[in-house]
């Protein structure tokens, strides 16, 4: 079978998973572009991408420009020759770049398109209570996750799944596309298609701090759905006021019961032994939180960390 040269684009661990199938297959990865390095935490440590990480540890070179229009950046990717880059969790690529490669570059993305075009595909799919979603490849054109597909894969979401969990499962499933799609390109077995045309096609745009909070005026499932989605990242928010203070409590998973009640929707009962928050249409029981400024804990541990329940409510 012919064998390709590839440049990698990507910079995650969801990224690093399909470099690494790339690199045990017989094509052969001649360079890799990922996000600068960069200082966070409290010691400012200085942090490298899952995917450069990799790439040095297996002699790969390493381009980490600031701009992907310098001049002296798209001269190196020249030299290098690539028949094909291959983009996974990258950001937006200009033209000059993904127009360089003789057979164009492809990216894959974590769902089915065209539904869920966007940034976060994953959690979208869960949020929204779909039972499939899977993985395409298709090439990069200038309008964002809308070019020809090359291959598509589906998968089904489990009863109470994650988007942890699912994320994990479409990475590795993700891995083996990049490599099938590289050998179609290889072979010329692929025929690109264009997308099917949706008139509203379900979208995944990026998650900022304020789409995390939790709506307790929503219907128990729709509440669960949100909160699987947003595990274990970003993490799914609502507020408690202890006393006169008010704080932050993540929630990661729970159980919901469809109940009627003549509560307010969003109000909360605690005790030693259970706690129960108010839906529109039931009750929802936390099991895996986290209070601001304390780690994450089951409900046994977090309900034996209060001495007194007095004066707990919603904020």
């Amino acid at each position: 079978m012919k064998s390709l040269r590839v440049v990698f684009l990507g910079t995650p661990e969801f990224a690093k998973t399909s470099l690494e199938a790339i690199h045990h297959s017989h094509h052969e990865v001649v360079g890799v572009v990922t996000v600068a390095d960069k200082a966070s935490g409290r010691g400012q440590k200085i942090n490298q991408s899952p995917v450069k990480i990799f790439a040095v540890e297996n002699n790969i070179p390493v381009f980490q420009p600031e701009k992907l229009r310098n001049p002296d950046f798209l001269e190196e990717l020249r030299k290098l020759d690539a028949d094909v880059f291959v983009v996974v969790a990258f950001r937006m690529m200009p033209k000059v770049l993904f127009e360089m490669p003789r057979m164009g570059t492809f990216n894959l993305h974590a769902s089915l398109l065209p539904d869920y075009r966007g940034a976060a595909p994953i959690n979208y799919a869960v949020i929204n209570g779909e039972e499939k979603t899977g993985a395409t490849t298709f090439f990069i054109n200038e309008k964002i996750d809308e070019g020809n597909i090359l291959l598509q894969e589906e998968l089904s979401i489990l009863p109470d799944e994650n988007a942890g969990s699912l994320h994990d499962r479409l990475m590795e499933m993700g891995a083996k596309l990049v490599v099938k799609t590289l050998d179609g390109l290889a072979e010329n077995t692929i025929t690109e298609k264009p997308q099917p045309q949706v008139e509203q096609p379900k979208n995944a745009y990026k998650i900022f701090k304020e789409n995390t909070k939790i709506d307790w005026a929503r219907n128990s499932k729709e509440v669960h759905q949100f909160i699987l989605g947003m595990s274990p990242y970003p993490a799914a928010f609502t507020t408690l006021k202890i006393g006169e203070e008010e704080k932050g409590l993540k929630i990661f998973g729970g159980k919901f019961e469809i109940s009627n009640h003549d509560k307010v929707t969003g109000t909360l009962d605690i005790s030693k032994k259970e706690f129960k928050i108010y839906t529109q249409d039931g009750i929802y029981y936390p099991l895996e939180l986290q209070l601001e400024g304390k780690k994450r804990m089951n409900i046994k541990d977090f309900l034996n960390g209060f001495r007194s329940f007095d004066g707990i409510k919603m904020a």
